[in-house]
């Protein structure tokens, strides 16, 4: 693989790069108005999420213990799961800002009563577990757009997509430190006022977008926010995307892999993770590993910002092949420095991964039905990391954590083969750049 350095076409490529022609000679720029206020509205979002997990921990925790914290959360991720398809669905016939900007004003009104609730005194059960399943009905609408909207604010989406992960990382280093200081100092309700603020400035920045005209971009690879054909049923649409889906070998065999990945990798890996690196070195030292984690997704983003291979997800299993360091390094019970290095190295690896896979979804989709096949991959993906949480408790009580960390690596490594092992995935090329960038 090579880097792009320059705004000028290469004279020569290797397998991993793309040829000369696949580009424009001068790149278009990536910061114009449509793509920084997108960016703004998904940065202050993301630190606002990025809160939720801790202050879930520690202010539910304190009230109704892990039970509690494990329900709330559960009524969360379930409800996204089972919303999310439909979610799709309306994102196509409605557009993706429209569902996207009413989300977030769904989100704001959940998190606006919790902040009341933890401000008046402590929240009823029943209110939060309510309040969880509306939050999590309205992420459900939002992230199917998500995908969506990046070919329509960027000239470019893998630039785009790595400095969205880029943030993402950011706001995952910054998000659960302020939250623990904010509940130290002020208490939960402010930390639920904030998100909901969040929500607030991140709606606003969604519905100052203003998007090409229909027409205005034929023959480009971007898609429009604009409402799919009337007449169509909730069932066809639904079946609609799911051929969609089913079409195309190399993203429902990613999807499957990731299932598995899901329960035996990223599921467990939190909870074993902390339990084994607690133990041995102390909790300070796991709150130090996940801070390297987000370090790794930073440098991760930034090579993807570098990268342009002509195998996107090539290039990617490449990258998930290294992420094997990580389960292995704590279930092996590496030293604090190895234990670290592990971290940046899965932390880089799954933020590559992740670059690549989004912008081939993004420009290998027909546009009219993008975010239903965005839903139906994420309905798979998440339905994985579910199953893996809820599973990983129950497992440790037949084997050791570190034996089933062992087993994390071992299936990192074989789903990397067989993702290789297809030919759709292996050899998926990355999608030709349009010549001309959109009207602003």
């Amino acid at each position: 693989m090579a880097c792009v350095t320059t705004t000028q076409a290469r004279t020569e490529s290797s397998p991993l790069n793309d040829p000369p022609g696949d580009r424009p000679a001068v790149r278009p720029p990536l910061w114009d108005r449509r793509f920084t206020l997108y960016f703004t509205a998904r940065t202050v979002s993301l630190v606002g999420d990025a809160m939720m997990p801790v202050a879930a921990a520690l202010a539910v925790g304190g009230l109704y213990g892990i039970s509690g914290v494990g329900f709330v959360l559960g009524t969360w991720t379930g409800t996204f799961v089972l919303l999310v398809l439909f979610g799709g669905v309306l994102a196509d016939r409605l557009g993706a800002r429209r569902m996207m900007v009413g989300a977030d004003l769904a989100r704001v009104l959940t998190q606006g009563v919790l902040a009341a609730a933890f401000f008046t005194g402590p929240p009823p059960f029943w209110l939060l577990v309510t309040m969880a399943a509306l939050a999590g009905a309205a992420v459900a609408m939002f992230l199917p757009g998500v995908n969506g909207m990046v070919p329509l604010v960027a000239r470019e989406p893998q630039r785009a997509n790595a400095t969205l992960k880029v943030a993402d990382a950011l706001a995952q280093l910054v998000g659960p430190a302020l939250a623990g200081l904010l509940i130290t100092l002020t208490g939960a309700g402010t930390v639920y006022a904030i998100d909901a603020g969040t929500f607030v400035l991140s709606a606003l920045c969604l519905a100052l977008i203003r998007l090409a005209p229909a027409g205005a971009l034929a023959g480009s690879s971007a898609r429009l926010d604009s409402a799919a054909p009337g007449g169509s049923s909730l069932r066809r649409d639904l079946r609609q995307g799911w051929h969609e889906f089913r079409s195309r070998t190399w993203m429902w065999a990613v999807i499957l892999i990731w299932m598995v990945y899901g329960v035996l990798v990223f599921g467990p890996l939190v909870p074993l993770s902390s339990v084994l690196v607690g133990a041995r070195l102390g909790p300070d030292a796991y709150g130090l590993a996940v801070s390297f984690l987000g370090v790794g997704t930073v440098l991760g983003g930034l090579l993807a910002l570098r990268l342009r291979p002509a195998r996107p997800l090539a290039a990617g299993t490449v990258a998930m092949a290294l992420y094997t360091a990580l389960p292995l390094a704590v279930a092996l019970g590496a030293d604090l420095p190895v234990l670290l290095a592990s971290h940046v190295l899965g932390g880089g690896a799954l933020a590559f991964w992740s670059v690549m896979w989004a912008t081939s979804v993004q420009t290998h989709t027909p546009p009219a039905v993008l975010n239903r096949v965005s839903a139906y991959e994420l309905a798979g993906s998440v339905s994985g990391i579910a199953l893996g949480q809820i599973l990983a408790g129950p497992a440790i009580a037949l084997v050791s954590p570190a034996r089933l960390l062992l087993v994390s690596a071992g299936a990192c490594m074989a789903g990397c083969a067989a993702l290789f092992a297809i030919p759709p995935i292996r050899g998926l090329r990355r999608a030709a750049a349009p010549a001309g960038g959109e009207p602003g």
